[in-house]
């Protein structure tokens, strides 16, 4: 986690101890989480897709959690003062955007898979769920998608080679990661569509 280089050099919030500490849980965290997300997907190829679910929901709350972290660091750099974003664009599309970006994609993308496990678990009287999962699950990529792009957007003046080498090291990973999940919730959307005309059809 290079993201908050700026912001650490600019204020120190609580003890130094302390902020380190901090940073290697946030870290570890998102390290922790990406394991999980990784599991829940290779879970719905088991016996057990519903435990695949439960881990993708665990994998998107601690996604939600380090973000809102990310974003209560980045504005301890400004001491909360909101009015200042207007003379430092990526202070407001990077530092504040980002986190806020990718915290509502976790949420939305949360929000589908929880509908998706309470049809599951309910049956398929709940169908509107999967309609409403659907397009949650292309919102929250998307969100990812534009939380990428503006992630790339950042320069850290005050950081070294080591931590400018890093933090280009995961922006198109993290870029091609998400526009694989959007891509992927689109052509899911597409097929569940069309099995369903098909069955409408059938029904007809």
């Amino acid at each position: 986690m290079v993201k908050l280089a700026s912001a650490r050099e600019s204020r120190m919030y609580g003890s130094r101890l302390a902020r380190k500490r901090s940073e290697y849980i946030n870290a570890g965290l998102y390290v922790f989480a990406t394991v999980v997300l990784g599991c829940g997907f290779a879970a719905q190829f088991s016996n057990e897709p519903k435990s695949g679910l439960v881990l993708l929901l665990i994998s998107l709350a601690l996604i939600i959690v380090v973000n809102i972290h990310d974003l209560i660091a980045h504005l301890a750099g400004i001491d909360y003062r909101l009015p200042l974003m207007e003379f430092d664009t990526q202070l407001a599309l990077v530092e504040f955007a980002v986190p806020v970006v990718q915290a509502l994609g976790a949420l939305l993308s949360f929000l589908g898979i929880l509908f998706l496990l309470i049809q599951a678990e309910k049956g398929y009287g709940y169908y509107k769920f999967e309609k409403h999962a659907l397009n949650m699950l292309i919102a929250g990529p998307a969100l990812w998608v534009l939380g990428s792009i503006h992630n790339s957007c950042q320069i850290y003046e005050r950081a070294d080679g080591h931590v400018q080498i890093l933090q280009e090291s995961v922006h198109i990973p993290f870029l091609m990661g998400s526009l694989l999940f959007l891509v992927g919730a689109i052509i899911n959307s597409r097929e569940q569509t069309r099995i369903d005309s098909s069955w409408h059809g059938v029904i007809g």
